[in-house]
């Protein structure tokens, strides 16, 4: 199955080389370790890479450093309600996005200027077990102007499901991971 005109955002939390070289041209990644401080150096290793490969890089709650490191743009996570970012003089192309999994946390995105929404978690997972669903899902994207990406529990039984949503991208972490996923 493929998916024209879909967009792909794949998370990662370190610099795997043979990972990243395998996924399509329509993929970005978005960097996001929690657990670690921030390395300017690996970021700047990851950069030079997708920009030889291509691919678009994001920088995960760091708006000011996605900045000053020059990359694609950056990842506001649900947790992150912060505005100060509004401030900065940003380029054209530089592009925030944000997550969010209720009508409140679309609000506080769309106060920060996101230009794509992550609604999630869609489906059932390990580690979500209580998920929004189809039906919440568009009822949650029916209630803002900004475009959607579906994020959470997407999987090879689950991945059809996604084409009655009409969502900007497909974003993932263990997405990508499925060898039979060809086409990502």
């Amino acid at each position: 199955m493929h998916f024209k005109n879909i967009k792909f955002f794949c998370y990662i939390n370190s610099f795997d080389l043979n990972f990243i070289s395998n996924l399509s041209k329509n993929t970005s990644i978005i960097y996001r370790n929690y657990k670690n401080p921030i390395d300017e150096n690996l970021i700047l290793k990851i950069k030079n890479f997708c920009k030889k490969k291509g691919i678009k890089f994001y920088l995960s709650n760091n708006v000011k450093l996605a900045i000053k490191l020059d990359l694609d743009g950056a990842y506001l996570p649900a947790f992150n309600k912060n505005t100060e970012h509004n401030t900065y003089k940003m380029k054209k192309r530089f592009m925030l996005m944000g997550s969010a999994h209720n009508l409140r946390e679309i609000r506080e995105k769309e106060k920060q200027n996101v230009k794509l929404i992550f609604i999630s978690p869609l489906f059932y997972s390990k580690k979500n077990t209580s998920f929004l669903g189809i039906y919440r899902f568009l009822k949650l994207k029916k209630q803002t102007l900004v475009k959607t990406v579906c994020l959470g529990g997407i999987n090879l039984n689950n991945i059809k499901k996604i084409k009655l949503l009409n969502v900007s991208a497909i974003a993932g972490i263990n997405l990508f991971n499925d060898k039979k996923l060809k086409y990502l």
